[in-house]
């Protein structure tokens, strides 16, 4: 977050100082980018492209705090992710299925497991497995860091159908956790008892 002379680096970007636009660019980004990897898929990338260039063109409209800026942002990305999700359902996909494949886990490398659970990544491919409302509410609740009334004007929602959603959603990752937990302490007792003969 920017937090101190936000005010500042804002009238700055506006002006057309490069750093100004810098310092907001980097506050929020990698939240950005862990909100649209985690609902979007394969489409973080370019949707977090076209979320910049709409928010550089309409810069000079936008009036408000730190927080309102962090919820600006989400919602032109939401709004962008929507229209590339429309275009790829609209357009035939094709699918390697070697690399498919070639490409999962056999779920016999403990030390992967581990690190894997451990890590942000792991984290977000858990979200990934909570129904889109709770997903999205979680992640903009806990990793962007909006409020719920921010959070619910990006959704589009009610206040107390954002925090139902969170609270939904944080109760199922506890669950998810402990379950990918438990296998990967099932997944090292087998390994420890074939190793020893047990």
């Amino acid at each position: 977050m920017v937090t101190y002379d936000f005010e500042d680096r804002l009238a700055a970007a506006k002006a057309g100082d490069e750093s100004g636009f810098v310092e907001l660019f980097r506050s929020i980004q990698p939240a950005l980018l862990r909100y649209l990897t985690t609902v979007g898929g394969s489409l973080a990338e370019d949707v977090a492209g076209e979320t910049w260039v709409s928010v550089v063109r309409g810069l000079d409209r936008f009036t408000g705090d730190e927080a309102g800026w962090r919820a600006w942002v989400f919602t032109i990305a939401r709004a962008r992710l929507r229209d590339a999700q429309r275009r790829v359902a609209r357009s035939p996909q094709t699918v390697d299925a070697f690399d498919t494949l070639e490409s999962r886990s056999d779920g016999t490398d403990v030390a992967y497991h581990v690190e894997q659970i451990l890590s942000t990544e792991a984290a977000l491919a858990l979200i990934r497995r909570l129904p889109r409302d709770q997903a999205e509410a979680v992640l903009l609740r806990h990793v962007a860091g909006l409020d719920v009334a921010r959070t619910a004007k990006v959704l589009g929602k009610r206040p107390g159908a954002v925090r139902v959603a969170a609270h939904r959603g944080l109760r199922r990752l506890s669950e998810l956790f402990k379950a990918v937990d438990g296998q990967t302490d099932a997944t090292s007792c087998n390994e420890f008892g074939s190793k020893t003969g047990k």
